[in-house]
Formats: C-alpha cells, sequence, structure tokens
C-alpha cells in the first residue's frame, strides 16, 4: 500500500467514527421468547405470574402497550425482525411450506459493515445456516427443553446437556466473554421457552400448584358471528392432548417413549416422574367430566406454562446481572419481546394465529439508560417490523431501501416524531391448529379482518366498546362510516406494502 492509500484509509476511518461516534458504540441486546403471553408478565398487570426480571426492564426504561405483529407465528417473526418487512416481502410466509432466503438484505449485515460483531444464539427457526453473524449456535427447528441440539457457526452439530433456557444463557455470556470491548455488538438471545409443549425445569415445579387462577371471561366463547373463530383447533377442551401436552399418560413407560422424555437424562426423567405422577394419580382418583375436566385442564396448563416461564425470566435475569458486572449496562440497548401473543384460556383457546388481540399484540420492553426514562409507558403503536429500521437509525446506519418498517426511536428518546396510525397484518398457513388465513388492518379502535380459504368472510371489531372481541359488527348500519374508512385504510395499505395476494382477493372475493 502505498502513502496515498494509507493517506485515504486513515481518513476513511475517520470519516467513519465520526458518522457514528457515539451512538454507534451503543451494543446491542434483542431477548426474544417464544409464545410468551403479555398476560403473564408482571409488568403488564397480571397478578398471578412473577416476571421480576423482565418488569425490571419495565421500570429502568419503557414498556409498549401496543406493540404489535405482522404474522402471528414463530418463524415468519423472526424473519420480520431481522429484515424489517412483512412477510410477503421477506419470502417467509408460514412454517409449514416457506424457506428462508438468508442472503437477503437483513439489518444484522448493516451493522457488521458498520464494525459491529454480531452473534445469534438459542432458537431461530429459520433454517440451519444463518448469515450476518460472526457467531451462532442456532437450537435445531423448534429446539428441545431438555439436551437440546445446535447447529454452530461452522457448520458442526452438538447436543448440550442441561435445560434449554440455562444453556443459552450460557452460550450468549460465552460469547460476550470472547469480545475485546473494541467494537460494539449486537446480540440475539432466541428463548425457546414458552413454546409448547411447557416444560419446566424441575427447580420451577410446585410453584403454582396453589395459586388460585381464575377462568377468562371469554373461556367459553360460543364464537357467535365469528365463523373462523368456530373452526378453530386451539380449544383447550377438545384439542389439548392429556398426554402430550399436560404429561398424564397412564403409566411412566409410556411417558418414557414421548420424544420430548426420551431424550433425558435418567436423572431428569426421575425428577419429572416424580412430579407429574402424583398429579396423574390423583386424576384418576377425582374421575373428572365435563367442565369440570376442562377447567382441571386449564389450570394444569396455566401452571406448566407459568412454571416454564420461570426459568425463562431467572435467565434474562442473568443477562442483567451480567451487563451490570462488565460495565455495559449503561451503554447497551436491550430489548425483550415475544415473536407474538398467545391465549391463556381466552375463547377457551392456546395458541395463537388470529389477528385477535391476544395472539396479535406482543409484549416488548426497551431499556436503555441515559436515553430512555425509567418508568416509559408509550402507548403509540408499533409493529416487530419497525425494530430493524429503529436499530439502524440508533446505529448511524441507513436503512435498505425495500426495508417496509418505520423506526421509532423518537419514541424512546422522547422526540416528537411521526408515528404510526395504523397497522397491517396477513396471517397465511392453511394447516396446523385450523385456522383461517387473513389479513386486516386495525388503527387501535377500529379493526378489520377479511378471512379466506377456510372461510371467506369478514369481521369488524369496535375495540373501544368489545374489548374482547366478542361482537362481529360487520355490515352494521351504525358502524357503516367507520367501517368504510378502515376498507379504504386496508386497500391503500395492500396496494403501498404490495401484498399481491391480499390485492386478487380483495379484487376478485369481494
Amino acid at each position: 500500500m502505498n502513502y496515498l492509500s494509507k493517506l485515504l484509509a486513515l481518513i476513511f476511518l475517520c470519516i467513519s467514527t465520526l458518522t457514528y461516534g457515539q451512538v454507534q458504540r451503543k451494543n446491542i441486546i434483542i431477548i426474544i421468547s417464544d409464545d410468551h403471553a403479555y398476560q403473564t408478565i408482571g409488568a403488564y398487570g397480571s397478578e398471578i405470574a412473577s416476571t421480576p426480571n423482565i418488569d425490571r426492564l419495565a421500570k429502568e426504561g419503557a414498556l409498549f402497550n401496543r406493540a404489535y405483529v405482522t404474522n402471528s407465528i414463530c418463524g415468519p417473526s423472526r424473519a420480520t425482525l431481522l429484515t424489517g418487512k412483512y412477510s410477503h416481502k421477506n419470502g417467509f410466509k408460514d412454517n409449514e411450506t416457506s424457506n428462508f432466503d438468508h442472503g437477503q438484505d437483513l439489518f444484522v449485515k448493516r451493522l457488521q459493515l458498520a464494525g459491529y460483531k454480531t452473534a445469534w444464539v438459542g432458537k431461530q427457526h429459520l433454517g440451519d445456516v444463518p448469515q450476518g453473524f460472526d457467531y451462532a449456535s442456532i437450537l435445531v427447528g423448534q429446539g428441545h427443553y431438555f439436551n437440546p441440539d445446535f447447529i454452530n457457526t461452522d457448520g458442526s452439530m452438538e447436543r448440550v446437556e442441561g435445560y434449554v433456557s440455562d444453556i443459552v444463557t450460557r452460550k450468549a455470556t460465552g460469547w460476550l466473554d470472547t469480545l475485546d470491548r473494541t467494537a460494539p455488538f449486537c446480540l440475539i438471545i432466541g428463548h425457546k421457552a414458552t413454546h409448547r409443549t411447557w416444560m419446566p425445569d424441575p427447580r420451577d415445579f410446585g410453584k403454582y400448584d396453589d395459586v388460585e387462577i381464575p377462568l377468562p371471561t371469554t373461556f367459553y366463547d360460543a364464537y357467535q358471528g365469528r365463523e373462523a373463530a368456530k373452526v378453530q383447533e386451539m380449544s383447550i377442551a377438545k384439542d389439548m392432548q392429556m398426554g402430550y401436552d399436560l404429561k398424564m399418560y397412564k403409566n411412566p413407560s409410556d411417558l418414557r417413549k414421548d420424544g420430548n422424555f426420551a431424550r433425558m437424562t435418567n436423572e431428569q426423567f426421575d425428577k419429572y416422574l416424580a412430579y407429574y405422577r402424583p398429579i396423574q394419580e390423583q386424576l384418576e382418583q377425582s374421575n373428572l367430566s365435563g367442565r369440570a375436566l376442562v377447567e382441571w385442564k386449564y389450570k394444569r396448563y396455566m401452571i406448566d406454562y407459568l412454571n416454564t416461564a420461570e426459568s425463562m425470566d431467572r435467565n434474562i435475569g442473568t443477562i442483567l446481572e451480567y451487563l451490570d458486572q462488565h460495565n455495559l449496562t449503561d451503554n447497551t440497548l436491550i430489548i425483550y419481546l415475544s415473536d407474538q401473543g398467545f391465549y391463556m384460556g381466552e375463547h377457551g383457546w392456546f395458541d395463537k394465529r388470529f389477528m385477535y388481540e391476544e395472539s396479535f399484540r406482543t409484549p416488548m420492553l426497551v431499556r436503555l439508560p441515559g436515553v430512555i426514562q425509567p418508568n416509559t409507558k408509550l402507548n403509540s403503536l408499533v409493529m416487530n417490523v419497525d425494530i430493524a429500521p429503529t436499530l439502524l437509525e440508533l446505529a448511524g446506519v441507513d436503512k435498505p431501501q425495500d426495508m417496509q418498517g418505520k423506526s421509532f426511536l423518537s419514541s424512546l428518546t422522547g422526540k416528537k416524531g411521526k408515528s404510526r396510525k395504523h397497522m397491517y397484518y396477513h396471517y397465511y398457513e392453511n394447516g396446523e391448529h385450523a385456522v383461517s388465513p387473513h389479513f386486516g388492518v386495525s388503527d387501535g379502535r377500529y379493526k378489520l379482518i377479511r378471512f379466506y380459504k377456510r372461510i371467506e368472510g369478514w369481521e369488524f371489531f369496535d375495540l373501544e366498546k368489545d374489548p374482547n372481541e366478542l361482537s362481529n359488527v360487520y355490515g352494521q348500519k351504525e358502524y357503516h362510516k367507520a367501517q368504510k374508512k378502515m376498507e379504504n385504510i386496508l386497500k391503500k395499505e395492500i396496494r403501498r406494502l404490495e401484498d399481491e395476494e391480499a390485492y386478487r382477493i380483495l379484487q376478485y372475493k369481494n
């Protein structure tokens, strides 16, 4: 390299330093859980769940009361996070038929070019060859709660003995230990919890056994006026399995044959057997039927779910403590969110997928000391598609032209800026749980949904008067003006976002 080339390189380095300066030095940690409902988080008002470490983020940062997803299902949600694009643009519409193109522009690749070290540890659910990461240790597929398999950066596969939430956290902090702190980092931690089949760490057994867990007011919903809700297969009463979901196998050998238990060590299995076998025996003696049995299933579901969340929250605490101990807290933006919401018995359901609030809405908390005021409550509309452009703006990096999300950095910093006025949603999968594909739009007050394939039809809700979405008022005279307005917004959003499938349906099936 000659003198002129060296001089130009030095000038470029100085310009880069000035351009990114202090904002580039903000580290980023995203913790994304699986199926973690906002209803089960203390900071969101739960009087049952214990989530002290997630609650700490709310106390020290900002809680979003109206954060939503573009497509309420695991893989598509993570694809949207990485790309800042809706499912029809990033190419990953559903878990059953889609293959994610890791070669497309991802926000982590942009951060790498800006000097960030990047890593993803844990569940990604987008195939086995991630790009844009200096380090990756990805759970294979959905992953397992015990002794999970990982695919590492070099393509090697390993099985790690232990409980998945603990292992993911150890891998994450282990990677942080390798950094020399001369460059900022972006770490994404993907938790397996709280995905079905809700298998707790044995140390958390019994924590909710004696807690009174009331039935949701909509538990015995009859789905009047909502045809898609009638045909779903996510009912606690009829679709939740006594063995697979609730561990109520007739004998220990059947339990051991279950794929989740077959991979356990004898010590791990014995702890499960010691906890669940007396519950099984008591159930047999009770001889429950009808609503009594359904409500028993609901409580066992809730207990397993909440116990599973205990370990995840504890491990989030480990990450927060790591930042404290290594003087990284003040310089690190941390985001906690779920890949979508989840039904905790509302409408009698488990799972997600629908554009109804419990699955459409996701918990999201953000902390950045010195920038975000503690105990901030934000009511502006945000979506998971907005996270990528927000992080790029924070880092002083230009976002790709085809990135569809909108940065909400101004909301975090307390500055005036344009916020979302409405949200577009499109769910595509037409298989598991028999939820009819649908798309729609919401402005926070009104929600318009168009179902297709399994069910052809419209739904319209006034969330102010009907927050539980029990009354479909589509076509009612008193809502004509509001419905027309939302129909126009829906058409504009479909055109703006270039959702060709939704456009064709509106054209030919109105």
